[in-house]
């Protein structure tokens, strides 16, 4: 009977010599394990039998739950004197070498950590936080390996919110296939180095095109590193600076200008949402009507609103003369409209030329980054927040393996 357990069991090597249940608010299984008579130990360095023991030491394994009840092994754990290696422990195709959970535990635990939080497979399988994270952690490793950056010619590059008081890790995407290939904490250009010292000078020579934010720090370390490559502004984080500094500056002023006109004012000023959306994203009738009946009886936000999507326009160029052309009129219109906010706007956005054409020959953008962002959102959730930089970013690296 106890052979038929230990074959069921898959404890290769050993055979079960005790099986006792203990009953109380959690039932407990005890399984007693002894190696077979005249089963030879394995050197775990060498992977060869070992002729002679150095000594034994019985040690506590947890196994996966049988029969509803938590599963203890008492597993006398042998050290050889190896000819080789000198004492070594013995080799265990189901058990590792300091573990204290077997290798079949570990993996329940470790596909489980990929739907739930490390907090709830705990619970699950009546572990200790920190014990399900080192499971996971070893499990990521193993499973990711080295990132390989070979062939990279475009990458992408974003920045994302990582804790609370303004802390910033940054993440490296190739945007072909939808692969983080690097996570790093900050957003500076000492904190992106990293990942072009691990690309190496030949990759760095390879690559092409990268596509950022108005980031200056990433701007001047791409430009620094790889001089060849091309830097591609990127239209959603444009666009979104143009409603925070333009349309809701102008918003406001409007709002302002209107203190006599209550009725007015209030419809201006709580305007804001409906002014940063774009007009084919509004569902509502009703919103689509206020913000006509809004833009019609404002001049300066007709200007601004109407601008904003012209300047759209220079992302949809395909070369870079139509698209100089696109800026050339855009330009003009921004300063002639004698609007504050948008003139200042404009003339700062003309720095960031460069980059802005070069989209035309490099069709690339960070909205892919921005879902990548809200994945890693999630998944900062799903852990309760992160105290080891090293998981999370295998966390995010196992979220976006890339497509095959």
């Amino acid at each position: 009977m106890d052979d038929d357990i230990a074959w069921l069991g898959g404890w290769e090597g050993y055979r079960v010599c005790g099986v006792e249940r203990f009953e109380g608010v959690t039932a407990e299984i005890w399984i007693s394990l002894e190696p077979l008579v005249g089963g030879g130990a394995v050197c775990e360095g060498c992977g060869e039998a070992a002729p002679a023991l150095h000594e034994v030491t019985v040690r506590r394994v947890r196994d996966l739950p049988i029969l509803d009840a938590r599963t203890w092994l008492e597993v006398p754990r042998r050290r050889v004197l190896c000819p080789r290696c000198g004492p070594k422990l013995e080799r265990l195709s189901w058990l590792g070498r300091y573990s204290r959970v077997t290798r079949r535990l570990a993996e329940s635990v470790a596909r489980l950590c990929r739907f739930l939080p490390i907090k709830r497979v705990a619970e699950f399988f009546a572990l200790h936080w920190n014990t399900v994270k080192t499971i996971d952690k070893r499990a990521l490793k193993q499973k990711l390996g080295a990132i390989d950056l070979s062939g990279l010619t475009v990458i992408a590059m974003d920045e994302f919110a990582i804790q609370k008081g303004h802390r910033y890790a940054t993440v490296v995407v190739d945007p072909t296939v939808k692969r983080v290939l690097w996570v790093g904490r900050g957003r500076g250009r000492e904190d992106v180095r990293p990942f072009f010292e691990l690309l190496g000078e030949d990759g760095r020579k390879k690559l092409k095109a990268v596509v950022m934010d108005m980031n200056a720090a990433y701007e001047n370390e791409v430009r620094h590193q790889c001089p060849k490559a091309e830097v591609v502004f990127d239209l959603f984080h444009v666009v979104a600076k143009y409603g925070r500094e333009v349309i809701d500056r102008v918003r406001v002023d409007e709002a302002n200008r209107l203190t006599d006109d209550k009725k007015a004012r209030k419809v201006v000023k709580s305007a804001k949402w409906l002014l940063l959306r774009n007009r084919d994203t509004i569902k509502k009738d009703e919103d689509r009507i206020r913000l006509d009946e809004l833009l019609a009886a404002n001049q300066a936000l007709m200007t601004v609103y109407v601008l904003k999507d012209d300047l759209k326009e220079l992302w949809r160029q395909r070369n870079k003369t139509d698209a100089r052309a696109a800026w050339d009129s855009w330009f003009q219109r921004a300063l002639e409209s004698g609007i504050t906010p948008l003139v200042a706007f404009a003339r700062k956005l003309k720095a960031y030329l460069p980059g802005i054409l070069a989209h035309a020959t490099w069709p690339l953008h960070t909205s892919l980054i921005e879902g990548i962002n809200n994945k890693i959102k999630v998944i900062k959730r799903m852990a309760y927040g992160f105290r080891d930089d090293e998981y999370f970013f295998l966390k995010i690296r196992a979220a976006f393996p890339g497509i095959q």
